[in-house]
């Protein structure tokens, strides 16, 4: 997972060519940290088609702040600049990882 903040966000999210799921969490924050093996597994079983990418929400206040965060962690994916799909308060990682595929089903073109 890349670490990203201020400076790099737009290059890394915004102008990504590939959907970006963006992981706004908190070193106190226990749920956050439980997150970690799901996003990894998400990530390299969409390898080459979704970027998923960090931000430590206590650091980058202005961009936790521009996403109106509620509460951590909050996923946000985003295509091309905009929201597509917006995951706060699950349950479970496999709530997570059941709904991260089916939005990317969905995203996807049909493969040929």
């Amino acid at each position: 997972m890349i670490s990203v903040n201020q400076t790099t966000f737009n290059q890394e999210v915004l102008e990504s060519p590939y959907p970006v799921l963006v992981n706004f969490w908190a070193p106190w924050c226990g749920l956050c940290l439980m997150l970690n093996p799901i996003l990894n597994k998400i990530q390299s079983e969409w390898q080459g088609q979704l970027k998923i990418v960090s931000i430590n929400a206590d650091q980058n206040l202005s961009l936790a702040n521009s996403y109106r965060l509620r509460n951590l962690p909050t996923l946000l994916l985003i295509n091309r600049g905009e929201i597509i799909h917006r995951l706060e308060g699950f349950q479970s990682r496999e709530e997570l990882y059941n709904s991260m595929n089916s939005v990317m089903l969905n995203l996807m073109p049909e493969s040929a």
